[in-house]
């Protein structure tokens, strides 16, 4: 996947946690019930906090509370103490040593409720209600209750918890064990092993977390600063809760609808959010790569990877019949079902319409994931009980030894990369898939005397009969250091047959296969597929000084047409991204095809012209050698331009946007002739924001060939095609807000044949 991820992994593995599509046991309420949970505390002066609570976010909730009636004392916390009974029914803690377990449990049996203590019993009593609590409800860790504000939050270990839908016996109590199967079986139960804050049933599957909070030793550790666990259902769960809130006519909290709203306004607002390139709808699409792009019957399918705020990397999903208007669909995976959270992969759909979606497995040891549609509509992935499917030995990589099926009895070590899956293809009545090798390289690779096999940019090559059991094969291509140098690895791949036009049409007879490296961004090989080998024979790259346009993904449609997006890269500060409470941003799609030359071509896909409005012409025009034509008048923030230039002998020809009047912020994009390059000069692209630098692409017009540019401007992003063959993409960020536009030319007058502009409807919501 990304470096970034590296870092991440070290920081962030104790935040981003996981839950899954959720596989509820019964949806049969909590009457009668049992909370348990086995806790160790250094501090017993804390007050209020709680170790274990169900809530039904609706001001409702029970759980075991310690200190807030009586000091270093558990209760039966509930909502304005209505279970809670009197101050003395509370259960003073004994004292033991700092480092001891304790068990804490409390029934609820119709009005009895009686509190436990290391399987003794504590105090029992009656009160005069009983609560109810739906399979929508949420379990919190730390605070009392959702809605508690102020101190008072429980500080400590934690190493099982559990929840029953049914009164325990006192011997049944006494015979439990943390982290350990017997006994009756729980309603959600979380045994905090191997780092994981997953619900063993598999129903509270989205996690939110605040303050210090981290596991470790297999335990949930709650250290201060109003740490808190919140698992709330999951994708399914959560539409059979609304509908069960709908018909007990339970509004939708009217912050709820405030906060949503002032939101939606604050992001039409901002003057930097693009309004026709795809912008993750709201949290950090950081990473944001484009995944699990596929077509089925009219209708485009792309997934988003994004950080879902209080559970971890997820990925949502949109569709769209046009590739332009695009609808939001559930969260097609988020954390859970044995991952702590999903990085990049690919898709594939069945003539039948099942979709399987494949993924990197966060974090650590896992490997890869599948996932399968269950639904017609495609709102709703299950994770395979297969999973993984190709097993990690560390971090991004599978190390194994095999039978070299010799006779000899010698084995062989196999090292591959267990990272960032392709799209999953058929040949032959077999799936086949690829793993990317960012982590073999950086183990195995990075060395200047390193093993050649274990250099630069690679993928591994797997297979399945079923799409359950997969099997390693070998390498699937060559690498080449006259293409790529040893520093750059292969992931995000996505390969794909390449038609020979741009809306589609015939099987040119070639492969794409797009990918990334880390350092460079988004390249590709197009090649000959057979007899399961890649052979590349030509590469190119989508950026070039930098790696600012990432993380590929593509699809081929009922015309055969390939379309693909690219993740482009948010270059503001961290701070500006956290106050603006958004980022990812897509590049438009492309559509790629192989030309008549055997080179590729790429356009954006012929569906955006159906933006364009007030169209303004213009044609016979002269620039003179050293001078600019203003066009102010044809200028907007939302722009295409498509620009027709006979460049003479011009050196150096094409047009300036997001003009200030003043000049000191402008884009130029055009043709250097000399140096046979499309350049993006965005050195002046912003005062203060960006990657302010020249990115510079390979690009030669032909003898008596015109320069035709089409540019896309969608504030802080522009975009540039020449004559189908070539394209930049870039983030800017014009501070001043200029809208002008200045034809230019240097060594020589240029005849500009025609220059049209259209305003750009915007497609996105907000």
């Amino acid at each position: 996947m990304k470096n970034r991820h590296l870092l991440w992994a070290a920081i962030l593995a104790i935040l981003f946690v996981p839950a899954a599509f959720p596989q509820s046991k019964t949806d049969k309420p909590l009457n009668n019930k049992t909370l348990v949970v086995w806790e160790s505390m250094q501090d017993k002066n804390q007050q209020g906090g709680s170790a274990l609570t169900v809530d039904d976010g609706f001001g409702h909730f029970d759980g075991i509370v310690f200190g807030e009636r009586q000091k270093q004392s558990w209760m039966a916390g509930s909502d304005t103490y209505r279970r809670s009974g009197k101050i003395e029914n509370s259960c003073p803690d004994q004292p033991l040593e700092s480092s001891a377990w304790r068990q804490v449990a409390i029934v609820y049996e119709g009005l009895n409720v009686t509190v436990y203590i290391d399987g003794k019993n504590c105090n029992s009593y009656t009160v005069n209600n009983r609560q109810t609590f739906s399979r929508s409800s949420s379990i919190v860790f730390g605070k009392r209750h959702i809605e508690m504000q102020g101190d008072g939050y429980f500080q400590g270990k934690i190493t099982d918890a559990r929840i029953y839908d049914r009164a325990l016996t006192e011997q049944e109590i006494v015979s439990l064990r943390p982290d350990s199967p017997t006994g009756p079986e729980p309603w959600a139960w979380w045994p905090f092993t191997n780092g994981s804050l997953s619900d063993k049933t598999g129903h509270f599957t989205d996690i939110r977390i605040t303050g210090d909070v981290k596991t470790e030793d297999g335990c949930l550790i709650l250290g201060g600063n109003h740490a808190t666990v919140i698992a709330s259902p999951g994708i399914t769960a959560v539409k059979t809760a609304s509908a069960r809130i709908l018909t007990d006519g339970q509004p939708i909290p009217k912050r709820v609808i405030q906060t949503t709203r002032e939101f939606r306004e604050r992001l039409l607002a901002d003057q930097y959010r693009p309004a026709y390139h795809f912008c993750v709808p709201e949290d950090k699409g950081m990473p944001g790569d484009p995944n699990g792009a596929f077509y089925y019957q009219g209708r485009y399918h792309l997934m988003y990877l994004y950080n879902r705020e209080g559970s971890g990397f997820s990925w949502g999903h949109i569709s769209s019949n046009d590739l332009v208007h695009w609808r939001n669909h559930p969260d097609a995976l988020i954390p859970g079902n044995g991952d702590e959270g999903v990085f990049s992969g690919g898709a594939f759909v069945t003539p039948e319409g099942k979709a399987y979606l494949s993924y990197w497995e966060l974090w650590g040891a896992k490997g890869i994931g599948i996932a399968e549609s269950l639904d017609k509509n495609f709102d709703v992935f299950r994770k395979s009980p297969e999973n993984p499917i190709i097993k990690s030995t560390e971090w991004g990589i599978t190390e194994k030894t095999v039978d070299k099926k010799t006779g000899d009895g010698k084995t062989e070590s196999q090292i591959y990369g267990s990272a960032d899956p392709s799209n999953i293809w058929m040949n032959n009545g077999k799936y086949y898939m690829l793993t990317g090798n960012l982590l073999v390289l950086n183990k195995y690779g990075r060395q200047p005397d390193s093993p050649k096999e274990m250099q630069g940019d690679r993928t591994y090559l797997f297979v399945s009969e079923d799409l359950k059991k997969w099997e390693y094969l070998h390498p699937f291509y060559e690498s080449r250091r006259d293409w790529t140098n040893q520093s750059e690895d292969d992931m995000c791949p996505s390969f794909l047959p390449l038609a020979d036009g741009p809306n589609g049409g015939s099987f040119s007879g070639k492969h794409l296969m797009l990918f990334i490296s880390h350092n460079k961004g988004c390249q590709y090989y197009t090649g000959t597929y057979k007899q399961d080998h890649f052979y590349p024979e030509k590469h190119g790259r989508m950026t070039w000084v930098d790696n600012g346009y990432f993380a590929p993904e593509a699809l081929v449609d009922d015309k055969g047409r390939q379309v693909m997006w690219a993740w482009i890269f948010d270059d503001r500060p961290d701070s500006l991204k956290n106050q603006t409470g958004w980022t990812g941003s897509y590049g438009l799609p492309r559509s790629l095809w192989l030309g008549k030359d055997g080179n590729l071509c790429m356009a954006p896909v012929k569906e955006l012209a159906m933006l364009r409005m007030n169209e303004k012409v213009k044609t016979k025009l002269t620039v003179k050698a050293g001078s600019e034509l203003n066009l102010e008048e044809m200028g907007t923030e939302l722009m295409e331009l498509e620009i027709t230039i006979d460049p003479g002998t011009a050196s150096r020809v094409g047009v300036k946007v997001g003009c200030s009047p003043d000049g000191r912020e402008q884009t130029a994009l055009f043709y250097d002739a000399a140096e046979k390059q499309l350049k993006c000069d965005a050195t002046k692209s912003s005062l203060t924001l960006g990657r302010r630098n020249l990115e510079s692409a390979p690009f030669e017009l032909k003898s008596g060939e015109p320069l035709v540019l089409r540019v896309f401007v969608d504030r802080s992003i522009v975009e540039v095609f020449a004559n189908d063959r070539q394209a930049i993409a870039r983030a800017v960020y014009p501070t001043l807000h200029g809208k002008g536009i200045r034809l230019f030319s240097e060594g020589g007058d240029v005849k500009i044949i025609s220059i049209k502009s259209w305003e750009i409807m915007p497609s996105n919501s907000y």
